[in-house]
């Protein structure tokens, strides 16, 4: 018999995709100007050199825009990001919002020694976790990673280091979000599923 509480998530994902505010459009050109501050570290065209910062090329529309808001309010911890969010506008996250959504993404690899590992995260992205209730990552973020604008991004082609820095942040309760569905997710798992996952989403495209 199916488990109900296995796709609690989803439906609480489902849910908020349904209600929530999108935010208003952006100038991608306005946008591209505004971004020069952000290239030191997200790279000129979105796509970062550091394997600490995250590749803001081709992420979904609204999702930046609404990180950019919630560093600015504080809901979201980070210090650098904190004082670059300060002064923007609305209109500026629209606009940088629309600008980064508008270039290429990075693609995914996985290098050899890794493949096995990402076999093992390919596992829990496309069938979940049951032994701990956890729907798949897919069912969020898309069979390709792609994301589901705003709350969901886009994990394809994402540094893996990054990912796997933020999915140990959910896990510490350290980063919140718009409801408890990643902190959950994440503190069921593994930090060896983490590294798993991390990897494996790193090489989708």
């Amino acid at each position: 018999m199916m488990n109900t509480n296995f796709y609690k998530a989803i439906i609480i994902s489902l849910a908020m995709v349904m209600v929530s505010p999108v935010f208003a459009k952006g100038d991608a050109a306005a946008g591209k100007e505004k971004a020069a501050t952000c290239a030191g570290c997200h790279g000129a065209e979105g796509i970062s050199a550091s394997p600490q910062w995250p590749n803001l090329a081709g992420q979904v529309p609204s999702y930046i825009a609404s990180q950019l808001a919630a560093f600015k309010s504080g809901e979201r911890k980070n210090a650098t990001m904190a004082g670059f969010s300060a002064g923007l506008t609305p209109e500026d996250m629209a606009d940088l919002d629309a600008y980064y959504a508008s270039l290429t993404p990075a693609q995914g690899s996985i290098s050899e020694d890794q493949v096995e590992l990402a076999t093992q995260g390919e596992k829990i992205f496309k069938g979940g976790f049951a032994e701990r209730q956890i729907a798949s990552c897919m069912s969020c973020h898309g069979a390709s990673g792609k994301g589901i604008p705003k709350h969901f991004p886009s994990v394809a082609g994402q540094k893996q280091a990054y990912l796997e820095a933020q999915l140990l942040s959910f896990k510490k309760g350290e980063r919140k979000g718009y409801n408890e569905m990643m902190y959950s997710i994440a503190f069921a798992l593994s930090e060896q599923q983490i590294k798993a996952l991390s990897v494996y989403m790193s090489g989708l495209n």
